[in-house]
């Protein structure tokens, strides 16, 4: 069905909570997905209305490119928060784990766990930033999934997301490829995500506000890997903050990851949120922060190109790759100390992505 025929068709969705009615595939399900979901998306993929997104990559015709194909859930709390809410989160999260594997993101997919009750209006603001970020990422949401859950099935509203794109020839970023000698970068300031779930959820009556770093990657990758070709490691720190990423690095690759402790950009309102709380800035979660190992001759590029975007501004070299102890991560600290960072044992925080 061409999106101008749906157009027509498509009424004013004017309930104002969501009820079971609206998960249960009849007349009041069509209306929801619609206004709601395909009026909100304006995806002319979405609305024909099929089972299934039919997709034209051109890109994987060239010789050696490969298709990248990633899924994750989202069910954070509070649902809005600064600097985002879950439907950003929702695309800039699975852009990211695209872009980290070196691909260019180009479709996603939304699948919606709603729970009976949910305001219209909190769907519909939703909706609104999905659609903002997937265009500000430059990728389109082409299918999805709806369903509506008793009161008490989930709180307010699950999201799942599935994201493909296409990974250009010649670009290889994996854990396992870490060696001696290497130089670990990051894009900015860690934990403000994790920082700003606590500051929305009330728990501290702090004076600054501090903002999630919530935003799509995908640029700043593709701005690394035209100044460095050959990087060796790249993820994005989200649950379990750099610590775990620089554990899966030393894992992966039997290398030791060394890091100073001066050289972390922590931003003090996170630092001291982290004093009060008794939480480590290190396994706060992110969502706008790469971690990446690059050769050492690689390493004033990487950074230079990091810092020419706007989401690497803050960039800094934090450390390097090293062959022993060999599979940890150690910490110079700023008391001129070593100290062993280990995996991160249970959840800091719950409920953050």
């Amino acid at each position: 069905m061409k999106p101008e025929r749906l157009r027509t068709r498509r009424g004013r969705f004017t309930a104002e909570t969501i009820t079971l009615a609206h998960g249960a595939g009849g007349k009041a399900m069509r209306e929801l997905i619609d206004d709601v979901f395909v009026g909100g998306f304006a995806s002319a993929e979405l609305a024909g209305l099929e089972d299934q997104a039919r997709l034209e990559i051109g890109a994987l015709s060239e010789p050696g490119a490969r298709l990248a194909f990633t899924t994750d859930s989202y069910v954070v709390d509070p649902l809005f928060f600064p600097g985002g809410d879950i439907g950003t989160l929702a695309v800039n999260g699975t852009v990211n784990d695209l872009a980290v594997g070196g691909a260019r993101p180009l479709y996603l997919s939304c699948g919606m766990i709603i729970e009976e009750g949910l305001p219209v209006e909190t769907l519909r603001q939703v909706v609104a930033s999905m659609r903002a970020a997937a265009d500000a990422a430059g990728v389109a949401i082409v299918t999805g999934d709806t369903k509506v859950v008793p009161r008490g099935g989930v709180d307010k509203l699950f999201i799942n997301t599935a994201g493909v794109g296409v990974i250009p020839p010649g670009r290889d970023p994996a854990a396992a490829r870490a060696r001696p000698g290497d130089v670990i970068l990051i894009n900015g300031f860690i934990g403000d995500h994790g920082a700003a779930i606590v500051d929305a959820r009330g728990d501290l009556a702090l004076e600054n506000t501090i903002e999630s770093d919530c935003q799509a990657l995908n640029g700043l990758v593709e701005a690394l890997f035209a100044a460095c070709p050959d990087v060796h490691c790249l993820r994005d720190a989200t649950r379990g903050g750099l610590a775990t990423v620089l554990n899966e690095f030393a894992t992966a690759s039997g290398m030791a990851m060394r890091i100073e402790e001066r050289a972390l950009p922590i931003r003090e309102a996170v630092r001291g949120m982290c004093e009060i709380l008794g939480l480590d800035p290190l396994y706060l979660a992110n969502e706008g922060k790469l971690v990446v190992v690059v050769p050492p001759e690689a390493a004033d590029a990487a950074l230079s190109a990091l810092r020419s975007h706007p989401a690497g501004r803050d960039a800094a070299v934090i450390g390097e790759v090293g062959d022993s102890p060999a599979g940890t991560v150690i910490l110079a600290t700023a008391f001129g100390g070593d100290r062993v960072v280990d995996m991160l044992v249970g959840e800091q925080l719950p409920r953050i992505c």
